[in-house]
């Protein structure tokens, strides 16, 4: 389990058990724009009337470092920091919870990367400019910092264009420094599905698509066949289900936790919710099965706020909701 080696030292000489931060990552920060009501037909030339609207941090990366960090986690994140106001904006939305930006990229002549979401009816549509995503290069990590930690997280490994060829190198080095890592490599937005990911995937401790992720990363239509697939590549395999739950797969065990009851606002984040709530659980040793559901748990509760970290920046409703899980969480400072 992950907390098995917590007293061994790593190659940077420090017990994981001693270490800065439970977490850090390294990866997207975008300002996630939504627009609610929309029809499911975009007829153009055309103005369409939505009934609502939330602006809200966004980004794989970001969303999951901000809800670790209010879960009670700490956490270290670099990312790249643009000098408009949308950048500043996020910036100080991620030190309020407690994420330390100290090791951020600062891109001041750049823009923020945005992601316009179209909430219809059935469906979204999302439009992304993805800012100095792509930018953000192997020479921009400070790769003591990153390995000052028991865990590390990436997210969104198709827009890491500047890091790709890399990422291999950098998974290396964080396991010899004796750091677990897991990966959610989200959608490529071209739609190519490099098969390279297979050689970072081969590094990581804990791999978390979706269902259609699952299928594209490994070349397989069938989901049973991909799981099957990706099972032989990682020692810990979870799949993010949606309204199903979640599922884990270690060797030959397999576990299923069902979602439970969710009051719908939008899906923004969910995903990187359930990681932020299921690394939390798993870097702590909680048995699979809990580690899934509080996964579960936490993606139900980002999907009941707009965006994906609305409804972890409320510390006190946070707490009053996670009440019967307060002995595995010590939330954030409100």
């Amino acid at each position: 389990m992950a907390t098995a080696e917590n007293d061994q030292p790593g190659a940077i000489g420090l017990k994981r058990s001693s270490r800065r931060f439970d977490v850090t990552l390294a990866g997207d920060t975008a300002l996630d724009v939504l627009m609610y009501g929309l029809p499911d037909e975009l007829p153009p030339e055309q103005e369409l009337l939505a009934d609502g609207i939330a602006i809200r941090v966004g980004g794989s990366g970001a969303i999951t470092a901000h809800n670790l960090a209010a879960l009670g986690n700490s956490v270290g994140f670099i990312t790249a920091v643009p000098g408009d106001d949308f950048g500043q904006m996020c910036q100080s939305e991620l030190q309020q919870i407690g994420v330390d930006l100290s090791r951020c990229l600062p891109a001041p002549h750049m823009q923020s990367g945005v992601t316009v979401h179209l909430q219809h009816r059935q469906l979204r549509h999302m439009f992304t400019y993805a800012g100095p995503t792509p930018h953000l290069a192997f020479g921009d990590l400070d790769l003591d910092y990153l390995a000052n930690s028991r865990h590390f997280h990436m997210s969104s490994y198709y827009l890491q264009r500047g890091l790709t060829a890399q990422i291999p190198e950098l998974f290396a080095k964080l396991k010899q420094a004796g750091v677990t890592l897991s990966l959610d490599p989200n959608d490529d937005p071209e739609q190519r599905w490099d098969r390279n990911i297979l050689e970072a995937i081969r590094l990581v401790d804990v791999l978390m698509p979706n269902e259609r992720e699952a299928c594209l990363i490994s070349g397989e239509k069938d989901l049973d066949r991909a799981i099957a697939a990706l099972r032989e590549l990682v020692p810990l395999l979870v799949i993010k289900r949606g309204a199903k739950g979640a599922s884990a797969f270690m060797g030959a065990q397999s576990w299923d936790a069902p979602a439970g009851e969710i009051r719908l606002v939008d899906a923004v984040g969910a995903g990187d919710s359930f990681n932020a709530g299921f690394l939390h659980s798993w870097i702590r040793g909680w048995p699979l099965e809990r580690a899934l559901a509080f996964g579960n748990r936490t993606g139900a509760w980002s999907a009941s706020a707009s965006g994906g970290t609305s409804a972890f920046r409320d510390v006190a409703a946070l707490r009053e909701h996670f009440s019967d899980w307060a002995a595995g969480l010590e939330f954030a400072a409100p």
